[in-house]
């Protein structure tokens, strides 16, 4: 299959499963679990930074459209898509990652180094939006708190579909 066809499959898969599935789900007051930032953090590792940020835009647009958040998912995914060039510059080895895929993963990247990946991406993102969604410091406490255990949250979603979706070659 094209990376084309696969990355518009998986942007209509997580958008219609965070939407229709994660957005329902309501763990506690606490855990809001992410999966559609996963789309920003597949993206093939040769993309123009302007491109992959154009399509973090529209994957977070097309969230807030169907949540009614004017512009705040927008806003965490275009602020991830910008970082996710020098997150990748620094985990990655010496001469690049020697690898036939073009994609990240954890089968590219390696466990760890994906999973550093993936956590700092996630939590970048759930700061931005926790951020924008309270708009203020009042209970700072309470603001940590959610951005953590949404990150783990999240982050056991984008191991799952990694697991489930990615196979070795």
């Amino acid at each position: 299959m094209s990376i084309l066809l696969r990355n518009i499959i998986r942007f209509a898969f997580l958008l219609l499963i965070q939407v229709f599935v994660l957005n329902k789900i309501l763990i506690h007051q606490l855990v809001s679990p992410y999966l559609y930032m996963l789309f920003i953090l597949a993206l093939p590792f040769n993309l123009p930074r302007p491109v992959v940020m154009l399509l973090g835009f529209l994957m977070g647009i097309s969230l807030d459209m169907f949540s009614n958040t004017m512009g705040i998912h927008a806003a965490a995914c275009v602020f991830i898509a910008y970082l996710r060039p020098f997150i990748i510059n620094v985990l990655s080895p010496q001469g690049g990652f020697e690898t036939t895929q073009k994609t990240p993963s954890m089968t590219s990247m390696g466990v760890s180094q994906f999973l550093i990946y993936a956590a700092v991406l996630v939590f970048l993102h759930h700061v931005v939006f926790f951020i924008l969604e309270v708009f203020g410091f009042g209970n700072p406490l309470y603001l940590m708190l959610k951005i953590l255990l949404s990150t783990a949250a999240s982050l056991i979603l984008i191991v799952l579909y990694e697991l489930l979706f990615f196979t070795k070659k």
